[in-house]
């Protein structure tokens, strides 16, 4: 039995505190039913306190919420804990222990598999002194905040999401992103989504581009699709729609991929930071417009 705890929202548009929780213990029907209910209103959840937050505990919480998924970049996921991706920037006899550039861009996690992610869970396990923070940007709010005119033709339009594009990008600037073989190639193909996808727990409409793996507009030319994403990219990760979270001790936090987009600000070198995460696979995105 979990002890009570307390959902605080920090504002009216995203993100709530979890306090009072302690993720080992198992929940029952009624606390999970709360906690996917403020899941699905807040997009995020930081669950305070979690210091002594076990690998095993981690992944049974996260596997609450559905099927877990094994991260493509195989040579990063904990040893006997396959379902835990490590992101760290630290290092162990010359080589890297995680993926250390991940997320230094605006994305929403595997919007380039055929069925996305529905969220991620991200424990902070190291954190350095100063800087590391993440941030996050809703795609509801930034949706709503269209004219009209603009959110009836996005309702219409499919892009390209691509993971193969995103790593090569990467190792263009980083000897530290491994490449991948020709058989985890095939399991990270392009897939085409929905530019506006109506959430399954809420029917709220979000826009579902990034400049992360985003790669063209299906339906338009490559200029207007250029200028359409560049438009859109400017749009959607305005200051009011977007939640800077500082990292403590302790701190899991949970979010939804299907609601927002997240970016990682990065910390000096120098500075070790090291989390794990978890990412729940989710349904195939559908649009407004079926």
């Amino acid at each position: 039995m979990v002890a009570p705890f307390e959902i605080r929202p920090f504002n009216e548009i995203l993100g709530a505190e979890v306090l009072g929780f302690d993720m080992r213990v198992p929940l029952d029907d009624a606390d999970f039913d709360t906690v996917s209910k403020a899941f699905d209103r807040h997009s995020v959840l930081v669950f305070r306190n979690q210091q002594r937050l076990d690998p095993a505990s981690h992944i049974a919480f996260s596997r609450r919420f559905g099927p877990l998924e094994i991260h493509v970049q195989r040579k990063f996921l904990l040893e006997g804990h396959p379902e835990l991706l490590i992101v760290s920037n630290e290092f162990r006899d010359g080589e890297p222990i995680g993926l250390v550039d991940a997320g230094k861009y605006w994305h929403s996690d595997l919007s380039y598999k055929q069925e996305p992610s529905m969220g991620s869970l991200l424990h902070s396990r190291t954190l350095p002194p100063e800087g590391g923070d993440t941030l996050f940007a809703t795609q509801h709010a930034a949706y709503d905040a269209l004219p009209a005119a603009m959110q009836a033709k996005l309702d219409r339009l499919t892009a390209e999401h691509s993971y193969l594009a995103r790593n090569e990008a990467q190792r263009a600037k980083s000897a530290l992103r491994p490449d991948l073989t020709d058989e985890q190639k095939q399991t990270v193909l392009p897939t085409i989504h929905p530019v506006v996808r109506v959430h399954p727990g809420t029917g709220r409409k979000a826009l579902f581009v990034s400049e992360g793996f985003t790669t063209h507009i299906v339906e338009l030319p490559e200029d207007e699709s250029r200028d359409l994403l560049a438009e859109i990219y400017a749009h959607q990760t305005q200051p009011p729609f977007i939640y800077r979270h500082h990292w403590a001790d302790g701190d899991l936090v949970m979010w939804d991929n299907r609601a927002v987009m997240h970016l990682a600000t990065g910390c000096p070198p120098d500075m070790a930071r090291t989390l794990y995460r978890t990412t729940i696979r989710g349904p195939v995105p559908v649009g407004p417009v079926a």
